[in-house]
């Protein structure tokens, strides 16, 4: 983008950076310019998902890259979300299935799982050789984990596993799912009464396990989210992830996710306000650039104020993540703000671009309509809205 540099000038944002933070940073963003952007528009028409663009991430360390050892990189949190951030510039679902694949399948391994689970799973999946997918909303209770109707009880010295998953990305891709369910365990061998919440590696050529791609979307296209039917599904007594006992196992994982997404929000943000910029410069109505008009530099003075201000709040995010203080609140705060604020920005930028804007000769209205799915996704705004609420006040609204 020729406008990318003159938004730099305004604010030095890389001066913030290491240089190890803007080598990340620089290579996923030449991969999403040079792998994306020329087939994004394409895929996202006719509803395709290029898979075979995996092993490249994976190649590039993409993938889990926030994790130590197991083939992944370990890097920083910052420069995890710069990468997070590069590649929701090109497009949402290429952020997606890199938080789902790192930031929730291979965490929840990682986190939660044994020595031997890590060594099965991690390298594999560093590598984009394998693809998991991490199934905990349901059809009756996205955002209310605690109604989880998936069961999983003890057959012998096995576990047999029936439910039912919704919107649960990459699974029909997927080689292996971590999923979550409700233990009968009226022993109380668990430690948490008799329908504790734990977590299951379930290889998904497991039989009884089937994941069917949700059609119809008119959001995340070039993306893949499915439904998830469990009949049955027989697993060792091994599946179990070992150190994930109720809810607070798939909650640490979805703040992990979420805060990738305070990144890659801004760069969606940041994606339509290049456009709009330029559009502005090069575009002439009444004898003059559009730019030229007050009210049109008022609107990209505002979004660039918000880009700003985003991007500035998760760098401190990721810097408080890096010292190992990041508190919860603080990623609902990011998350309400950035995805918010980007939303905004794509609709302002649209209104810069006149008619053409609603056309995919641009992004901006592929963005929006993302944004609404990443709106939506690991926490509604309401949602985020009461956790600040009971952090603010100290009382529960849920």
């Amino acid at each position: 983008m020729t406008t990318a540099p003159r938004i730099d000038q305004v604010f030095d944002f890389d001066a913030l950076l290491t240089d190890e933070e803007r080598e990340w940073q620089q290579k996923a963003r030449a991969f999403a310019q040079e792998r994306i952007m020329p087939i994004i528009e394409e895929d996202f028409e006719n509803k395709h998902f290029r898979k075979e663009l995996i092993p490249e991430l994976g190649a590039a360390g993409f993938l889990g890259m926030h994790l130590k050892g197991y083939g992944c990189a370990g890097a920083g949190a910052v420069a995890y979300g710069l990468v997070c951030l590069e590649l929701e510039a090109a497009d949402s679902g290429w952020r997606t299935f890199v938080s789902v694949q790192g930031s929730l399948a291979m965490s929840a391994i990682y986190k939660y799982g044994s020595e031997e689970q890590k060594q099965q799973w991690l390298p594999g999946m560093a590598a984009g050789e394998l693809v998991g997918c991490f199934a905990l909303t349901e059809p009756q209770g996205g955002s209310d984990p605690a109604a989880m109707t998936t069961v999983a009880r003890r057959d012998g010295d096995e576990w047999v596993i029936d439910g039912a998953k919704r919107w649960i990305g990459l699974a029909a891709l997927a080689d292996v799912a971590v999923v979550w369910a409700r233990v009968e365990d009226p022993s109380g061998e668990f430690g948490e009464g008799a329908r504790a919440v734990r977590g299951f590696i379930v290889p998904t050529s497991t039989p009884g396990f089937t994941a069917t791609a949700i059609d119809g979307k008119l959001s995340m296209r070039a993306s893949v989210q499915c439904d998830i039917d469990l009949d049955g599904v027989r697993l060792p007594a091994d599946a179990l992830l070992p150190g994930a006992a109720g809810l607070s196992g798939p909650f640490g994982c979805l703040n992990e996710a979420r805060y990738g997404i305070v990144w890659g929000a801004m760069g969606a943000a940041r994606s339509c306000l290049e456009v709009a910029l330029d559009r502005s410069i090069t575009r002439e109505v009444f004898g003059k650039p559009i730019g030229a008009n007050q009210l049109t530099q008022a609107k990209l003075a505002d979004m660039f104020l918000e880009v700003e201000k985003g991007t500035l709040l998760a760098l401190h995010l990721g810097r408080l993540k890096e010292a190992g203080k990041l508190t919860p609140a603080q990623i609902s705060v990011g998350k309400l703000n950035s995805v918010r604020e980007a939303l905004e920005i794509a609709h302002q930028a649209r209104t810069i671009l006149g008619g053409d804007g609603i056309t995919n000769a641009f992004p901006v209205m592929r963005h929006a309509a993302n944004l609404e799915s990443v709106r939506t996704y690991e926490g509604t705004d309401e949602i985020h809205q009461l956790i600040l609420g009971r952090a603010l006040t100290g009382l529960n609204a849920f």
